[in-house]
């Protein structure tokens, strides 16, 4: 569906219409430094069809923007810039990290974002970036760099939240209650390592638009995306720490579970210990042969709870000293 669709001249919003004749149409009112941007949210094939007739888009990355599932990365097709994002966020209650897409069309006079999935609501991104006419006179270029921007910034939420629960797993492995943590560890490093996914392959991208080797970023344009390339280092560098961190905490949690095993064993022990002892001095009276030591004695029974007891009662207190109970 296409949600959005506008022609800027100056730093100004000229409305158009959302139909994707009118959008073929606008495009010839561009003039000088106006450009045109194309706002599309999970598009049906037809739509997507008409804007790449309209615009010559190449057919590769027509048909890449039309699948969702795209590595991040930039490529260009003759004067057109391709870039493809992938947009997050975060569902604390499943401890998961869930995914969108946004593909980018950037050429000299227009730009054309395909949005796939719930993810970053780019109309926001549109809003706060006609606020800054001096931004928008960038052109195109300019509309790239918010939308880096505003998914690079949910990637910092995301980054953030995950921290927390490692904060969480932390606590839990090393608190003196046994837990079973293992479990969320693993779904943890799994979304780690989605969010990786996205991170990764779009620092390098980032890094040479903020140094201006890319055709179509001037020097000036580069600067902003020098702040965006800092955010986005700065999450991957959260990001593997977390890794690290849960992997430590995952080693914590199994020798935690070794040492507990090793204390229930010891108990274990300690207990058969105390039931043992009386069982044996019970056996050896209890042979019945003629010829014993105290067997028709007339404290004899007597003789034989006391050693029961008395020496249950010294091993339980070994124990207890040792730490086995």
């Amino acid at each position: 569906m296409i949600v959005d669709n506008a022609l800027y001249r100056g730093g100004v919003r000229v409305p158009l219409e959302t139909d994707a004749r009118s959008i073929a149409h606008a495009r010839m009112r561009c003039t000088g430094s106006d450009f045109q941007w194309i706002g599309i949210h999970d598009p049906a094939p037809d739509e997507l069809r008409s804007i790449a007739e309209a615009f010559e888009l190449h057919p590769l990355a027509v048909e890449d923007v039309g699948d969702r599932h795209q590595r991040p990365k930039v490529e260009r097709y003759g004067d057109v810039l391709f870039l493809v994002l992938k947009t997050l966020w975060y569902v604390d209650s499943e401890d998961a990290v869930e995914t969108g897409e946004i593909g980018m069309f950037v050429g000299a006079d227009f730009v054309i974002t395909v949005r796939h999935g719930e993810g970053v609501n780019l109309a926001t991104s549109r809003r706060d970036l006609e606020q800054r006419a001096q931004v928008l006179e960038h052109g195109p270029a300019a509309v790239m760099y918010a939308v880096c921007d505003r998914v690079v910034d949910e990637y910092e939420k995301v980054a953030a939240a995950l921290e927390a629960d490692v904060d969480e797993v932390e606590e839990s492995v090393f608190s003196a209650q046994r837990t079973r943590d293992s479990q969320r560890i693993y779904t943890l490093k799994r979304e780690i390592a989605e969010v990786r996914r996205a991170v990764l392959p779009l620092r390098e991208p980032v890094r040479r638009f903020a140094h201006g080797q890319v055709s179509g970023i001037d020097a000036e344009t580069a600067t902003y995306f020098r702040d965006v390339s800092d955010h986005l280092n700065r999450v991957s560098e959260v990001i593997d720490n977390l890794d690290n961190l849960l992997t430590t905490a995952f080693d914590a949690h199994i020798a935690q579970i070794s040492v507990q095993q090793n204390e229930d064993m010891r108990k274990i022990s300690a207990g058969a210990a105390l039931i043992v002892v009386p069982t044996l001095i019970a056996g050896i009276y209890g042979m019945n042969f003629d010829f014993m030591p105290e067997l028709h004695w007339t404290f004899g029974y007597a003789w034989a709870l006391f050693l029961m007891f008395g020496v249950s009662g010294v091993l339980f207190w070994f124990f207890k000293k040792s730490g086995w109970l």
